[in-house]
């Protein structure tokens, strides 16, 4: 099994999103996680609001720590952006991926749903591209 990490600095909603939709796309050969570096207490709720909209049910989610035997046992390792450049998870792991992504922390439902697609759209390239 090859692991893939989503890192963003709260993991409540970017990096959860794209583990959702990782998670339903990609192979069975692929493990899935997200972890941010300065975890939330909980999950966006206009993210699992919008989530739902596609049919993916994240309640069972939750914002996790980014640890080093995450970064370790990761083969790919993949930056939603940072708006908050002291916690940014890119200073801490080589070799990531940079999707610079905005963080839908108070942002409208109509712009969740826009950080969503674009969400969905990276994660089936990503999909696309392990299997090439």
């Amino acid at each position: 099994m090859e692991n893939v990490l989503f890192v963003c600095v709260e993991n409540a909603g970017r990096s959860q999103m794209a583990e959702a939709f990782f998670r339903k796309y990609a192979p069975a050969k692929y493990n899935v996680i997200s972890a941010g570096t300065t975890p939330s207490s909980r999950l966006n709720p206009t993210v699992v609001e919008v989530m739902k909209e596609v049919g993916i049910d994240m309640t069972q989610q939750s914002p996790k720590t980014l640890s080093n035997d995450m970064i370790e046992n990761s083969s790919k390792t993949i930056n939603m952006g940072c708006m908050d450049k002291e916690s940014c998870p890119a200073l801490f792991v080589k070799d990531v991926l940079d999707w610079n992504i905005s963080d839908p922390k108070e942002k409208s439902i109509d712009a969740v749903r826009e950080i969503r697609d674009q969400i969905l759209k990276e994660v089936l390239q990503l999909v696309q591209s392990l299997e090439e």
